[in-house]
């Protein structure tokens, strides 16, 4: 809990830290990275040229500094959002020791940003609000270390690719095997691994990509989309390495599966949700669904560009196939005359939603929020909605109310 003297100061600036998080966590990655550079292999080169990871780590102490003082959004446990983030944690090897070097450099970004106006007494209640935060974290990051048997300080272990499968336009799969000889991990079916790339000329680059298949006790597969920049934004530097250089036979360097958009025990009937690359998670899904509950009863719901871009299509109508009862549904932008699927955006007034179905979403945030306002019409509430966002989330407190 935030102490009784800190809270009414973090209640009061906390506006006002809200309007300037853009800038402050331009200062904060400015001077960190800047001063720190080997710290630029933990963060994705395309978010920080996009703007994109900036605001996460600010954000994230903005809302739990409002979720302290009771001002965050109702309906939202702040739990989930540390789950979320530790997991992340993990899965690149934050250590605790790093939370100090980051808390120095936040809060010197808050005193540039904001100047005379952050008082010891503000400096000192925003200080609490972040190693509270770190310390949830810190905390939680510990048992999940502990859970995987991964020591954080060396926390990756080098696989052999025995497959590379082109799965779709600018999507291709790698099945891989433990470079040891040891048996491939145990995971949950929605889960995700870290890649270690060492790019040719560019240093160590680290990103997440969901297992594509359940858990089988000797394979790990994941399925990438090569990300084309747009609008500007440069090119995924990971994903065309692994698509140009990584053949079967090479060694990547993989942690252990991480991830909350897991499967949760239960016999109840399942929405599968996708858009483009989104759908990895969902296969491993469907994937454990049809090898241990034949009998369950699954939709899966996937939205892409066109059907040439669709991954992994063959695989979940192979799983779809063993269960007893089992309905697919695709909306594509560019239709080029597919049978028994839609054209353009998705709609979810036109998705069958059974009245007691757990939904299970993966994809852009766009995409994630006009289908979770859509099933909230359609009455599924939110604790019956799981999801999985690509790139950093954001976090935002609400804004401050309009002066009457």
């Amino acid at each position: 809990m935030l102490s009784a003297s800190s809270a009414p100061v973090i209640e009061a600036t906390l506006p006002v830290v809200g309007e300037h998080l853009e800038a402050i966590a331009t200062e904060f990655y400015r001077s960190m990275i800047g001063e720190n550079p080997e710290l630029l292999n933990l963060f994705s080169r395309s978010a920080q040229a996009t703007g994109e990871q900036r605001g996460a780590l600010s954000g994230a102490v903005a809302a739990y500094a409002a979720h302290l003082i009771g001002a965050g959004p109702r309906g939202v446990p702040f739990e989930h959002i540390v789950e979320r983030i530790a997991q992340r944690h993990c899965a690149l090897g934050i250590r605790p020791e790093q939370y100090t070097l980051v808390g120095r450099y936040l809060l010197r970004a808050v005193g540039t940003v904001l100047g005379d106006a952050v008082t010891p007494e503000i400096g000192a209640a925003w200080d609490e609000v972040y190693w509270l935060f770190a310390a949830q974290l810190i905390g939680r990051e510990a048992r999940i270390y502990a859970e995987a048997g991964v020591d954080g300080r060396d926390p990756f272990r080098s696989f052999t690719v025995a497959q590379r499968i082109t799965e779709a336009h600018d999507t291709v799969s790698f099945v891989l095997v433990p470079a040891d000889g040891g048996p491939a991990p145990d995971f949950r079916p929605g889960q995700y691994v870290t890649v270690v790339a060492d790019l040719p000329g560019a240093g160590r680059q680290l990103r997440q990509y969901s297992l594509s298949q359940a858990a089988t006790g000797g394979t790990l597969r994941i399925t990438v989309r090569r990300v084309r920049g747009a609008g500007g934004a440069p090119d995924g530097v990971v994903s065309g390495f692994l698509h140009d250089h990584v053949r079967a036979g090479d060694e990547l360097p993989i942690s252990r599966p991480y991830g909350d958009l897991v499967l949760h025990p239960g016999d109840e009937p399942l929405l599968l949700v996708s858009a483009g690359v989104g759908i990895t998670p969902m296969a491993a899904i469907l994937e454990h669904v049809a090898r241990t509950q034949p009998t369950r009863e699954v939709t899966a719901v996937h939205a892409d560009r066109s059907p040439d871009r669709h991954p992994l299509r063959a695989d979940m109508a192979a799983n779809g196939s063993r269960l007893r009862s089992y309905r697919s549904l695709n909306w594509y932008e560019q239709h080029a005359g597919e049978p028994d699927a839609y054209t353009g955006r998705i709609d979810t007034y036109l998705i069958p939603v059974h009245p007691d179905a757990s939904v299970y979403l993966c994809g852009p945030a766009p995409f994630m929020q006009v289908v979770r306002a859509g099933l909230h019409l359609r009455g599924v509430p939110d604790e019956r909605i799981r999801y999985e966002v690509f790139g950093s989330e954001q976090w935002r407190p609400a804004p401050a109310p309009a002066a009457v």
